[in-house]
């Protein structure tokens, strides 16, 4: 097929150091460009804030997790060994909350771990069985010492010719159109 047959899943620019980068991620944030996302081989400090990216909410999915654990732990214990099936062990009281902490804490942990694991696979879209990035050939340094940024064609100001022109006026060392093979 033909690159002209094919979808534009956007275009791709190489830079050659992370400051580079950076400010490039500014200067896209600037002209109002939201789908774009950059690639570097390590994380490069500022690069939420050049990019906008705002606090994530897994710290509150978390926090529901964990929340659902404990209430759910002591509640079930509670309701089990007060009142549906109280059991006179050497005459402690029915609902003897110092007993329930092991278990409580135990279902506090593992409920935050899956919300904590769903949340993130939910938060970030996954599994993405294909990505058109990965098709092309200079990206493989995005794990070595390439610093890359990527607008998307799904963004509502998205235009070919512009992306490439800002791309240019930032500097960029490649500047490639990614074509979705699917």
């Amino acid at each position: 097929m033909e690159a002209e047959n094919k979808d534009v899943y956007g275009v791709l620019a190489e830079f050659r150091n992370p400051k580079e980068l950076v400010d490039a991620a500014e200067s896209v944030k600037k002209s109002g460009y939201q789908d774009f996302d950059t690639y570097a081989p390590f994380p490069i400090h500022g690069m939420e804030k050049a990019m906008g990216i705002k606090e994530s909410p897994l710290g509150w999915i978390v926090l529901g997790g964990a929340l659902i654990g404990m209430v759910g732990a002591l509640t079930l214990m509670v309701w089990v060994m007060g009142y549906e099936y109280p059991m006179n062990i050497s005459g402690k009281p029915f609902i003897n909350i110092p007993i329930y902490i092991p278990i409580t804490f135990e279902l506090t942990v593992l409920l935050s771990a899956f919300a904590a694991v769903f949340g993130m696979i939910g938060l970030n879209k996954l599994p993405r069985f294909h990505n058109p990035l990965f098709n092309v050939d200079r990206f493989d340094k995005a794990s070595d010492d390439g610093f890359f940024v990527c607008i998307e064609a799904t963004d509502s100001l998205f235009a070919e010719e512009k992306v490439t022109k800002l791309f240019q006026d930032n500097g960029a060392t490649h500047i490639e159109t990614v074509y979705d093979s699917e």
